[in-house]
């Protein structure tokens, strides 16, 4: 094979990833945190494995940390970046289970119908995709307007709080009943999607965790009448939820509005 041909197809699969690698998540090198210490949370805007883009300041709408019942906002020297990834680096204080949240502005994109299908097709979007199907679409390119708003749960030191089921009122957001510092392997997570603050019924929701270097996704949830979904914790290591909700839009300039949301944790 022609090295021109072989860097054609490199070139070409990266396109691809580029266009169905954006999530983003707030990750952490261990979610277990000591008191009164600094730690750096590392904001992936790409996969939960890698990071392809560093997300501006300017492009936040909210940063939250919440601890002991009380919310505070990082400021922009709080957040450094290199090529592909930023960086929140934050000091704990007290013991007790921590959130950290943010929350970009939205932005708009265009997409060629083979290109938004196969999106839809691979980020949990089905519904969507077979509207598109039945009113005879799927060749229809579309323009999406897109926002995301993700958390992490930390835990620091060896005492739990409620903190972790606070709301932080973002446009979706995925919140557990139970504190998952309070969980362990093979137990099972109870998560609440909202949606503008109202349980979200019928969501198709994604999950899976990272274990030495490679991802275990677990089988496609979808939320019950009461916004529900059941999460089993099958094994250790770093966990994502997410999922993204999207609406078809009356407006010959803008096609679809998607809402996204992540929530990230870890498990012993």
């Amino acid at each position: 094979m022609k090295k021109q041909t072989i860097l054609i197809m490199i070139l070409s699969l990266s396109l691809v990833a580029s266009i169905f690698a954006h999530d983003l998540f707030l990750k952490t090198d261990s979610y277990f945190l000591k008191p009164n210490s600094k730690f750096t949370v590392k904001v992936m805007n790409g996969t939960f494995l890698a990071s392809e883009g560093a997300v501006s300041f300017a492009r936040l709408n909210d940063v939250s940390v919440v601890s002991g019942g009380n919310r505070v906002h990082p400021v922009e020297a709080d957040l450094t970046k290199d090529e592909t990834t930023a960086f929140l680096n934050l000091t704990t204080g007290a013991a007790g289970t921590y959130v950290v949240g943010l929350s970009t502005k939205p932005r708009e994109i265009a997409l060629k119908a083979a290109d938004f299908n196969e999106y839809l097709r691979e980020d949990g979007l089905p519904d969507t995709l077979e509207e598109r199907r039945k009113t005879g679409e799927l060749e229809k390119d579309a323009v999406e307007r897109y926002a995301k708003h993700v958390k992490a749960i930390m835990q620091v030191g060896n005492r739990q709080s409620d903190d972790y089921k606070t709301v932080l009122g973002y446009p979706v957001e995925l919140v557990p009943k139970q504190n998952p510092y309070g969980l362990k392997k093979g137990n099972t997570i109870d998560i609440l999607c909202l949606k503008d603050g109202k349980p979200l019924a019928n969501q198709v929701v994604l999950a899976g965790r990272e274990e030495s270097g490679k991802l275990k996704p677990t089988p496609e949830l979808r939320s019950d009448a009461n916004g529900f979904v059941k999460l089993k914790l099958d094994g250790s290591g770093k966990w994502y939820v997410k999922f993204i909700n999207m609406a078809k839009l009356d407006d010959p300039k803008l096609n679809y509005e998607s809402k996204w949301t992540t929530l990230t944790f870890e498990i012993k």
